[in-house]
Formats: C-alpha cells, sequence, structure tokens
C-alpha cells in the first residue's frame, strides 16, 4: 500500500534537512590589533584629560603621573600595551562582560564606546564603555583577577566612574566586574559632587602642568564614595550557599507551619496564666508579658 505523507510535513522535513546541509554562520572574534587603540583615538588621548587618566591623578603614584604627563607632552610614546595580558584580556571579554550584565539584569546597553568632551571644560572628555538608559547610568566593564577584593576595585576605579559621570552629568554608574572566571558582580555607584570636586581640582593642577610644562606632583586622594546597596551577586558554586539555599527551600513550609502552631498557642493562653503545658511543650509567660515556648520532657 502505498503511504500517504501529508504535504505540509514533508515541507517542513525538505526545509530541516536543507538547514542542516546549509553551513553555519561563524561570528568574527576580533584580532588583538582590532582591540586596540586607532591612531585617532590614541590622538584624541593626548587632546585632554579621560576616565583612565582619572585613576592615575588620584592614584597616588608619582612615577605613573610623570609618565602620563610625559605622555600628555609627547615628550614619550603612548605605553605600548599590545603584549599586557590582563588589559587585552579585559578588552577580549568586553563584549561577553556586556551580554552577561543584560542577561542578568535584564537592562540593555547602548552608546557602546561613546566619545563625549565636557560641555563646562572641553579638556576633560571620556570613551565610555556603554551607557544603561533604564538607570540613567554610565557602565564600566572590568574583568580582573580573582583574588582582587571588592574595595580594592572601587578604589582603583572610582576616579574612572566619578569623571565619566562629571563627563556626562549622569546620576549613577554601574560597574560590572568577572573576578577570574567564578564570580560576577554588578555594583552600583552614585553621583558625589564632593569627591567629584576634589578630582576636578586635581585633574585642573595636572592639565595646568601639561599647557605649562612644569611637572606634576602628586596629590592626596579623597576618601573613595560607598556603592549603592543594590548590588548582584552570583553564588553559584559556593557550597556553603547551596546547603543553607536547599535547607531553606526544604524546611519553608515547616517553617511557615512552625510559625503558626505558636501563634496559636499563645492565643490560647490567657493574660493571667504564668505557665502552660501538655503534650511535650510549655509555654512561660515573662514579668514583661512575654510568651516562650519551648520543647518539654
Amino acid at each position: 500500500m502505498e503511504q500517504w505523507t501529508s504535504p505540509s510535513l514533508l515541507e517542513k522535513n525538505l526545509e530541516f534537512i536543507a538547514g542542516l546541509e546549509r553551513p553555519k554562520r561563524r561570528h568574527h572574534w576580533p584580532h588583538f590589533r582590532e582591540l586596540s587603540l586607532d591612531q585617532d583615538e590614541m590622538g584624541a588621548r593626548l587632546l585632554g584629560v579621560g576616565g583612565s587618566d582619572a585613576n592615575v591623578i588620584l592614584s597616588g603614584d608619582s612615577k605613573k603621573l610623570r609618565s602620563l604627563w610625559e605622555e600628555k607632552r609627547c615628550l614619550r610614546p603612548s605605553e605600548d600595551l599590545s603584549d599586557v595580558l590582563a588589559v587585552n584580556l579585559g578588552n577580549w571579554t568586553e563584549a561577553f562582560n556586556r551580554q552577561w550584565y543584560e542577561k542578568v539584569s535584564g537592562n540593555a546597553i547602548t552608546r557602546i564606546r561613546e566619545s563625549s568632551v565636557c560641555f563646562n571644560d572641553a579638556w576633560r572628555r571620556c570613551t565610555i564603555d556603554g551607557f544603561v538608559h533604564e538607570l540613567g547610568a554610565v557602565w564600566e566593564a572590568k574583568h580582573t583577577n580573582a583574588f582582587s577584593s571588592l574595595d580594592d576595585i572601587l578604589e582603583r576605579f572610582m576616579p574612572q566612574l566619578q569623571h565619566n559621570m562629571a563627563v556626562l552629568k549622569a546620576e549613577r554608574a554601574v560597574l560590572s566586574v568577572i573576578f577570574g572566571n567564578h564570580k560576577y558582580e554588578i555594583i552600583e555607584v552614585a553621583s558625589d559632587w564632593l569627591y567629584q570636586q576634589d578630582l576636578l581640582t586635581a585633574e585642573r593642577q595636572f592639565w595646568d602642568c601639561v599647557i605649562r610644562g612644569t611637572e606634576p606632583v602628586p596629590v592626596e586622594p579623597p576618601p573613595t564614595p560607598r556603592p549603592l546597596g543594590t548590588r548582584e551577586v552570583c553564588f553559584e558554586g559556593n557550597n556553603a550557599w547551596a546547603s543553607a539555599a536547599f535547607d531553606w527551600l526544604e524546611n519553608r513550609l515547616a517553617a511557615k507551619t512552625h510559625a503558626n502552631a505558636s501563634a496559636q498557642i499563645k492565643q490560647l493562653i490567657d493574660e493571667d496564666v504564668t505557665r502552660a503545658f501538655g503534650h511535650g511543650i510549655e509555654a512561660k509567660r515573662s514579668r514583661a508579658g512575654a510568651i516562650t515556648i519551648r520543647e518539654f520532657v
């Protein structure tokens, strides 16, 4: 007997087979030279103070400060970072960091690698990793080692975050950090006008030194502002968290039942009763009127 096949089903099968035979699209992974700044971007760095420059200016490191000053004065070429693993790894994983943040937070990132100039001081500029419109926040991606602490990260990059917020007149910034290959954190930082004022003073002194040719002097960095209390932390892979989470899930119904039973027992005790007992428990009333329930043998 001739087997009959639905035309629509047959067409779907043929489309599926054709799709398997069609070569898969391969995503383009950039070469190292595509991750570094081009000549125009390198030239723009010499025209003013950027976010990464702010980190150096408030670092308190006289050697780094002088090196930056010499670079701005064109007394030395810009540092070649093409062989620095940490720098290239951070650039390489920035796209992944961006997609992971969008997946975890549900917020879209726009204005990727957008450059801006400060309205009040034309020598202040920044190139941001992105912008989160839902939060009105500058987005900054970092990939650091697994042993860095949150305090270290904030202290190291706070000048850059506050600088970028000041240039863009943004009220907050989001620091999206990958620690090694096992931990990810989102850190939100509010705009701090006192810190930004100290930063502006230090940057203006440095830029005056660049214009006049006088060697800059390190300044005392201001206290690091604390992050907003809206961090998100992924504890996947943390054994202590996994154990506690399992117990919480397994016993949440029992805990609710226990709380309801305690409330019912307390309602059964008249106000003039100091002790009630039976069926393996006892309830005692303190002089203040509080009732404590415990197991009784």
